[in-house]
């Protein structure tokens, strides 16, 4: 009889094997691999396409800044009839070209009549034409208001580029520890039904042998509390399970916004370990210095460090007297190509603090702002190159402790293979075996984490790197 019990713990220890891989052939376990996921949040996730729109709103910013250039035809006509009479009829039409170092072109037409006609506003009857420029001479030569949102607004495109790769890097990280946390559960779940399968088997087994009278009736007992174990334990990875699958659906979307569960019938990449780095990109970090230089957060600091420069520049520029100069030729339509000197209209316009408080106060505040994002940025680029060291060390100790504890398995599991034997031959006890397989249990469980641990390892270097093309 007691080969009877045996022959129960072998039937245990192949049924599970036997089970998956009828479910394989019968495709109702299918692996859903973690770069096809990672596909489908980079492609489809409402947030990764969240980030996207930065630089078309960037794009918007740099339209609108060009509109500061374009072209502007501007009329003004006022008209007053009183009494039959008119008193006036003014009408004044300018074309405008605003150019990039603040010279603006302009030509113009006025027509005006009237009773009451302002003097000032007499005109020849065919109308008077004009063709002038006006030429800032201190303040808006060089720069101004216009040619500074310009230039912020190109700026603002390259860091709309930086601002996407660090919004979308966050939302693959979340993917990812989901993907893992659903893989680390699903293992649980797997571990708990092969072993409470196994105490099953073995409590019936136990029973067998009371009934023949080979074992103590408490035994029984032993057994069935191993059982209810096990299916606690079970019952409650299900659980965690559940949970997870529906913590992965939150990152699983498809085409037109439309959100999908993850099918019962998908289970994680087996062999994930094998592909995890290349599907991260990690692999090269791993063995190679990484250069900071092109990563988003340091160039997305240098472009603000530029963009202050072209205020720094505006505010310096305000330090200037403001003059303005403007000539235009007047003649009538007729004989607009004979120049004539003596027909003109100039003018001047100067402004100038004498104390210029605020403009030298402003001026300081963005030398000031200068200062602090170009700390930040030296900040940044010790810390990430420490992150980065650091976490290579991180994956790099995850790497031989898995390989420890999966000695310790392969020693836990000769060590209840071995007191089976000697349960068979009556040289061991049914608690000596349950000891040696929740030692095996406890192992199997902390290889399970420890594995967790190195695929969230990769990943947060996955999200220091922040390059989730």
């Amino acid at each position: 009889m007691k080969y009877l019990f045996f022959t129960f713990l072998l039937l245990s220890i192949v049924a599970q094997p036997q089970t998956k891989k009828l479910a394989v052939e019968k495709n109702i376990d299918s692996e859903f691999l973690f770069n096809e996921y990672l596909g489908y949040v980079k492609k489809y996730h409402p947030l990764v396409k969240n980030a996207s729109l930065e630089i078309s709103m960037a794009q918007a910013n740099l339209m609108m800044a060009r509109g500061g250039f374009d072209p502007k035809l501007e009329v003004d006509f006022n008209q007053k009839q009183f009494k039959n009479s008119e008193y006036y009829s003014i009408l004044n039409s300018s074309f405008k070209i605003p150019t990039w170092y603040g010279i603006e072109i302009k030509a113009g037409f006025d027509n005006n009549e009237g009773v009451y006609l302002n003097p000032e506003n007499n005109v020849p009857n065919q109308g008077l034409t004009s063709v002038g420029v006006s030429v800032p001479l201190g303040q808006g030569l060089f720069i101004n208001q216009r040619m500074a949102d310009l230039r912020k607004a190109k700026i603002q495109v390259k860091q709309s580029q930086s601002e996407r790769k660090l919004e979308a890097i966050l939302v693959l990280y979340d993917a990812a520890v989901a993907y893992f946390n659903w893989k680390k559960n699903y293992n649980e779940v797997q571990l708990y039904q092969k072993y409470s399968t196994n105490a099953q088997i073995r409590f019936k087994g136990v029973k067998e042998l009371i009934k023949q009278g080979d074992k103590p009736a408490i035994d029984s007992i032993e057994a069935g509390i191993i059982v209810k174990n096990r299916l606690l334990s079970l019952e409650d990875s299900q659980l965690k399970l559940n949970k997870a699958k529906l913590e992965l659906s939150n990152f699983l979307w498809l085409e037109n916004n439309i959100p999908v569960e993850l099918s019962d019938a998908l289970i994680p990449e087996e062999k994930l370990a094998l592909t995890i780095e290349e599907t991260l990109k990690t692999n090269d970090l791993l063995n190679a210095d990484f250069s900071i230089t092109n990563h988003p957060k340091i160039n997305l600091l240098e472009r603000k460090i530029e963009s202050l420069n072209v205020d720094k520049r505006l505010k310096a520029n305000m330090l200037l007297p403001k003059i303005d100069i403007g000539y235009s030729y007047l003649s009538n339509p007729r004989n607009f190509d004979q120049y004539q000197f003596n027909d003109y209209k100039v003018g001047l316009d100067f402004y100038f603090p004498l104390f210029l408080r605020k403009e030298r106060g402003s001026l300081k505040q963005a030398k000031f702002k200068i200062q602090e994002t170009q700390f930040v940025l030296d900040l940044e680029k010790v810390q990430l190159t420490n992150k980065i060291n650091a976490q290579k060390i991180e994956i790099q100790s995850l790497s031989k402790q898995r390989n420890l504890i999966s000695g310790l398995v392969n020693d836990n599991n000769t060590m209840l293979q071995s007191e089976e034997r000697l349960f068979t031959f009556g040289e061991s006890s049914l608690f000596l075996i349950n000891t040696r397989e929740n030692n095996l249990v406890a192992t199997q469980l902390a290889s399970i984490l420890l594995e967790n641990r190195f695929y969230v390892s990769n990943s947060e270097l996955f999200k220091i790197m922040a390059n989730p093309d």
